[in-house]
């Protein structure tokens, strides 16, 4: 009896493999992002959106979230990729109806919650934009594998100082996980930019895959 039970298990796991090992040879790689085959992990954090609600790792379930880190007196990276989502939101859609696009302010001192309600609503009434003291954002920031930095310290005590900032965008899975991170192209005297063309294909790869 249990020689059958083992062989039975045997098979059912080689059809499973075999069925696994199918659907990713089948369906093309994304060519344009760093993809996980084995998504990676978001540990516990809690935020604030812009109009005042709380944001955890309840609100990625069941979406796929962009990321975004960035703030409101940004001069041209943050505006610039704001604009490219929003250009290619309806695309996204129509690949899955569950996307969020997430700005994620690395400003506090500046970014109000008023100010950044103002701020996000001027891209996409859909989009959420979201806020937290740096001691949040510090261990959020190294778990989505992005960075950012005040630029002069001694500015930073007056309202013009500036802030460094990955443009990458982090792709979040509707479990909650890291499934892809989508760096910027880099063109001499131009700020980094995203390429929607190549988010929009790479997601409807990775969204079938996810499948």
């Amino acid at each position: 009896m249990n020689k059958w039970l083992y062989i039975i298990v045997g098979v059912v796991s080689l059809s499973i493999g075999w069925l696994v090992f199918y659907k990713y040879t089948q369906i093309a790689a994304p060519e344009h992002a760093l993809y996980y085959q084995q998504p990676r992990d978001i540990k516990s954090f809690t935020l604030t959106d812009h109009q005042g609600d709380v944001f955890n790792n309840s609100r990625l379930q069941g979406k796929w979230s962009w990321v975004f880190f960035g703030y409101t007196s940004c001069p041209d990276v943050c505006p610039t990729t704001l604009q490219e989502l929003n250009f290619i939101y309806d695309e996204l859609q129509a690949i899955d109806p569950n996307n969020q696009v997430l700005l994620v302010s690395v400003d506090p001192k500046r970014d109000s919650q008023d100010k950044l309600n103002q701020y996000i609503g001027y891209f996409n009434s859909a989009f959420v934009a979201l806020r937290g003291e740096h001691s949040t954002l510090f261990p959020f920031a190294r778990n989505l594998g992005l960075m950012y930095a005040i630029v002069d310290e001694e500015t930073a005590q007056t309202s013009s100082y500036l802030v460094d900032h990955s443009a990458s965008i982090v792709l979040i899975n509707p479990e909650g996980e890291i499934a892809a991170i989508f760096k910027p192209k880099f063109i001499v005297g131009q700020p980094p930019a995203i390429n929607g063309n190549d988010l929009v294909s790479d997601f409807e790869k990775i969204v079938k895959l996810n499948g």
